[in-house]
């Protein structure tokens, strides 16, 4: 169960966790040009095997830990402001804490009392994505285009057990994340707190995406051509309906009919999950973006090299977005991760708890006998504002200071 409590306990040490060791020779994205505010394109020269039908063969074990054990937030730290790479100071000082990181890692540690990470150094020296600002690359400032007006309202009105001052009486107070259904899309693409891998699969017409954490995606790859042909209207789902086709040796992905609705109705039935949350690395805050019926988003998988993938998507909303975002990260090869079973609605009993304990302290404070908890006090206040930073941005927070509550909000 995600929910606050939980999700709090487990953030310092579950963030930290690693990754085990990096296959050598990782190949990259896009070289660090002269101009750091530039963008090259995606590079295509690698090619890579092909299956017994003659696709070209993307399957195995793509976790993403390195991205979130690097510091590498989705949106980026204002310190940077329009650059997309680091400069070599910058660089020098990410590895410096990836090498310090993997020193702190012991085999012998349980998983709640975890202090670093494993192959985190070496990945940090040899790709070129290590060398990002964020995930974001449009616009251009590396953070989410504003809201609408009536998307910045069901944002700020939503419900979801991240939200501070709220009270909790039925399921729908609370967002499909707590529920343990989905972490919404394309949330669930991009770097969580934990929980990292990304399993590709491939069969001739079809290719499957398995998440380690609540996803399955089994998606046709048909001609160009008919790639627009989507279910009806009507016909929504939590992943949306996809088509695939291949453009050169880049696989790409299109994605419609998503589960629409917001955070605002009580019925449980219309609510959304977020496209971007509070958990993702650098997301967004409260888990309470909506989503349309115009949602739309284009998936781009391109390999660098044999053991890594350039992902990048391109999500677009217009009610709910004043403008389309897109984001790259990178998926390294290591078919000796090892995914076990996701059972988060089996042991999901926080749903029931947080009810019980909501109306018990409502009780009280209706009995005199406990003050109402002010805003300022709640728990639940740091997760309305971004509250990652990355330690070698200008003007971020150094590990052990003071961190700040600054950053940016969905809107």
């Amino acid at each position: 169960m995600t929910n606050p409590t939980l999700a709090a306990a487990r953030m310092v040490a579950l963030a930290a966790i690693a990754s085990t060791l990096l296959l050598t020779g990782t190949a990259s994205a896009q070289r660090r040009p002269a101009d750091l505010a530039a963008l090259p394109p995606t590079p295509t020269t690698y090619t890579p095997k092909k299956t017994a039908w003659g696709d070209w063969d993307f399957s195995g074990t793509w976790p993403i830990e390195n991205v979130a054990g690097a510091r590498i937030l989705f949106q980026r730290p204002k310190g940077f402001g329009n650059r997309v790479w680091l400069t070599d100071e910058e660089h020098a000082k990410r590895v410096a804490n990836a090498v310090k990181s993997d020193s702190g890692y012991s085999p012998d540690t349980s998983i709640e009392q975890q202090a670093g990470t494993q192959g985190l150094a070496d990945w940090t020296r040899n790709s070129d994505f290590s060398w990002r600002t964020s995930l974001l690359v449009s616009p251009r400032n590396g953070q989410l285009p504003p809201l609408t007006p009536v998307a910045q309202e069901l944002f700020e009105t939503g419900r979801s057990g991240w939200v501070p001052g709220q009270e909790y009486d039925t399921p729908a107070d609370f967002d499909a994340w707590d529920r343990c259904i989905t972490r919404g899309f394309p949330a669930s693409m991009l770097p969580n707190r934990y929980n990292h891998g990304i399993q590709v699969f491939q069969s001739p017409g079809y290719v499957a995406i398995v998440n380690e954490m609540l996803g399955r995606r089994v998606i046709p790859i048909v001609p160009k051509a008919e790639a627009g042909k989507h279910w009806p209207g009507q016909v929504e789902a939590w992943w949306g309906d996809s088509r695939a086709w291949w453009d050169g040796k880049t696989l790409v992905i299109e994605t419609t009919n998503l589960k629409s609705g917001d955070s605002v109705t009580e019925d449980i039935q219309k609510r959304a999950a977020a496209p971007v949350i509070v958990t993702m690395i650098g997301g967004a805050p409260l888990d309470t973006i909506p989503v349309s019926t115009k949602a739309h988003s284009v998936e781009k998988l391109t390999m660098t090299g044999p053991n890594a993938i350039l992902y990048q998507v391109t999500y677009d909303d217009p009610d709910v977005f004043t403008a389309p975002w897109t984001a790259q990260e990178e998926w390294t090869r290591n078919d000796k991760y090892q995914m076990f079973e996701y059972a988060c609605l089996e042991g999901d009993v926080q749903v029931r708890n947080y009810i019980k304990a909501s109306r018990a302290a409502r009780a009280q404070i209706a009995a005199g006998t406990r003050k109402p908890e002010t805003i300022d006090k709640d728990s639940r206040s740091r997760f309305t504002k971004t509250f990652d930073f990355d330690p070698v941005a200008p003007g971020s927070p150094q590990p052990g200071a003071a961190r700040s509550q600054g950053g940016s909000n969905g809107g």
